[in-house]
């Protein structure tokens, strides 16, 4: 893999611009507003990429909607985390081909990390004809072009060229939601966790600069965004490659010492990377979250050294004392993988142990699913998949029954909480710490910061009134 990071000139962009006049043209000779619909899987920097490819297609003249049916492109902009997945993508790309029948127009794009491993790509290229584009995220900025020439010669195009990655500044954005936003800090990861296909995919780190970054932030302020949203691999490793002296904690300062009435998260963090100054800088600022997502993936040392975490669970351990030494409110969710290769019972057992000295108010858990390219895919694996399912089951419970601990402490208290939208009767809205609040109200209250009273609880939400 090429290792040096590509930044897309201006100059280079301004091409895309054209090819985006040209293929207005196209549709505009004959007649027709074309539309589009972009379905997303996967993480927040893809949702992220989907808000730029939305942009561009508007630049292309399409409009944007809501199903594959009727819909002169479709784009799906894929995950390749884990195997449910990619079949998933592929069962929904299977469907297509009725759609293209009904719609003989409709042209169909394929994108995102999935496109980044050339065992997928040439799956496409033989079992699926009625695919008419395939790219990689590292030529996400060149859609226009590859569309255009979709359009004008019927033939196929591909452009899943092996790079590290390229940054593309100034890309137009169509946001989906107009109160929160993402805005992307880096791309990209050079830790290679040996279950984990994300560097194959996104290339390595490449860091954006400080100026560009801010200047995006105060833009969405200025618009009234009121929740921003820093998206990163490993947000902890920012800056490393800019040699600025800029880190992830003095960006988050630069970015919350903006004015406006807003708040500022962050995902997602690397243990081996956290450091005292970012705690420091989360507990300093207001318009920082008291929340902080740190995934352990187990609570076991050999374990985590089989996965290349490259910390052990005392040093993780330490992180967690020191932020809640520093802020006592601090919102804590992690990841956590159960069954990897070789994982004893006794191994599994740390990993609740770890679980009951954290007490994490929510975790996101994942059985192991191997990715072929990496190394644990080819790891010796003798537990059977009903015992990895039993330890599932356990772990889910016991942070089940954490959780609803931890909610039921909330209630009596008031927390100032953003209002995003509405569930059914009630509106939703969510604390500092990232908590979903239902309550009674108007739709004008949404957008508006408001303190809540907390009046019930569940395992997965609060309840709660105006106070």
């Amino acid at each position: 893999m090429e290792k040096k990071t590509t930044v897309i000139s201006p100059e280079a962009l301004q091409r895309q611009e054209g090819f985006c006049g040209r293929v207005r043209e196209y549709w505009q000779a004959q007649g027709i507003t074309p539309v589009a619909f972009v379905e997303t899987y996967g993480c927040q920097q893809n949702e992220a990429d989907s808000e730029q490819i939305r942009g561009m297609l508007e630049h292309c003249g399409y409009g944007l909607t809501d199903g594959p049916e009727g819909a002169d492109l479709v784009i799906f902009n894929t995950c390749a985390i884990r195997e449910h997945a990619e079949q998933r993508v592929f069962g929904n790309v299977g469907a297509l081909v009725h759609t293209r029948r009904r719609h003989p127009r409709q042209k169909i794009f394929l994108c995102g990390c999935m496109m980044g491993q050339p065992a997928v790509v040439e799956r496409v290229r033989k079992s699926y004809p009625y695919v008419d584009g395939v790219f990689s995220t590292h030529h996400l900025w060149e859609l226009p072009q590859l569309l255009l020439g979709v359009l004008t010669t019927g033939k196929r195009v591909f452009s899943v060229e092996d790079s590290a990655g390229a940054i593309a500044e100034g890309l137009p954005v169509v946001r989906e939601n107009k109160l929160k936003a993402w805005v992307s800090v880096m791309y990209g990861c050079n830790n290679f966790c040996s279950y984990c296909i994300v560097p194959y995919v996104r290339g390595r780190e490449r860091s954006r600069q400080p100026e560009d970054i801010l200047q995006e932030c105060r833009a969405l302020i200025a618009q009234g965004y009121k929740e921003i949203t820093l998206l990163g691999q490993n947000v902890n490793s920012y800056g490393k490659d800019l040699g600025l002296g800029v880190d992830f904690a003095d960006l988050m300062a630069q970015i919350a010492s903006l004015p406006g009435d807003f708040r500022l998260r962050f995902m997602t963090s690397h243990p081996k990377d956290a450091s005292h100054k970012l705690f420091d800088t989360i507990a300093a600022y207001p318009k920082i979250c008291k929340q902080f997502h740190l995934p352990f993936q187990s609570g076991n040392d050999r374990v985590l050294h089989a996965m290349n975490r490259r910390y052990t669970s005392a040093q993780y351990l330490e992180l967690v004392d020191y932020g809640r030494s520093l802020m006592p409110e601090l919102v804590l969710t992690s990841d956590v993988i159960v069954g990897f290769p070789g994982e004893t019972e006794e191994e599994f057992e740390d990993t609740l142990r770890l679980i009951e000295r954290v007490r994490y108010d929510a975790l996101f858990t994942f059985i192991f699913s191997p990715r072929g390219g990496t190394p644990a895919a080819s790891m010796p694996d003798p537990t059977p998949k009903e015992e990895k399912n039993r330890r599932f089951d356990r772990l889910v419970a016991l942070q089940n029954r954490i959780s609803e601990e931890k909610h039921r402490a909330y209630i009596g208290r008031t927390f100032r909480v953003l209002i995003d939208g509405r569930d059914g009767d009630l509106l939703t809205a969510r604390t500092d710490g990232g908590r979903l609040v239902r309550l009674s109200g108007g739709d004008g209250l949404i957008g508006q910061f408001r303190d809540v009273r907390i009046t019930g609880s569940t395992t997965w939400s609060l309840t709660g009134e105006l106070a």
